[in-house]
């Protein structure tokens, strides 16, 4: 469990359940996890371009949407491409989607935080051994230096949002 200095005190105090989602929250946020994470709204004159979907936050890549036609060489020409949505992006190892991070079975809602720990740490998909590795843009590289205790937060976090049902389509590889 998280721990906490209290001025009185030299002695971790273990964070609160609420204390621990606090947390989490905030460093999802300062993380920019929905930047990448969470389908967007149609902008207009009082929604900003790239304003996440309240109602699908941090569910990844909908399932739904259709990649429009790639240019020829997509990928391979020095250049990284994003959907509008900016959870599907080309690039050299392929199409790859930004996962459901909910805590819907679709997403996270089975994972440890084992696997939570493995996925940023390892980069290993889904937190399992044995899996691919997870494709860029994510910089889970970055994050494989985050103390146990911010990880345990973004984790608390994470399972106490709203679950939304999204399988997130498999990553595309690169033509041949």
């Amino acid at each position: 469990m998280v721990s906490a200095v209290t001025q009185s005190s030299t002695q971790p105090t273990a964070l609160s359940q609420e204390a621990l989602k606090e947390r989490g929250e905030y460093l999802v946020t300062i993380g920019a996890c929905s930047d990448c994470h969470s389908p967007k709204l149609a902008p207009t004159d009082k929604i900003p371009p790239m304003t996440p979907d309240p109602d699908r936050y941090l569910s990844g890549h909908p399932a739904s949407d259709k990649l429009p036609p790639m240019p020829a060489g997509a990928g391979k020409n020095g250049w990284m491409m994003f959907n509008m949505n900016n959870t599907a992006a080309v690039g050299p190892w392929g199409v790859s989607f930004s996962a459901n991070l909910t805590p819907d079975p679709t997403g996270i809602g089975n994972w440890t935080l084992d696997n939570f720990k493995k996925a940023l740490r390892e980069g290993k998909y889904k937190g399992m051994d044995n899996t691919r590795q997870i494709l860029p843009p994510m910089p889970w590289p970055h994050y494989s230096k985050m103390k146990d205790e911010d990880l345990e937060a973004i984790f608390t976090y994470l399972k106490s949002i709203k679950p939304v049902k999204n399988v997130v389509p498999a990553p595309i590889p690169p033509a041949v």
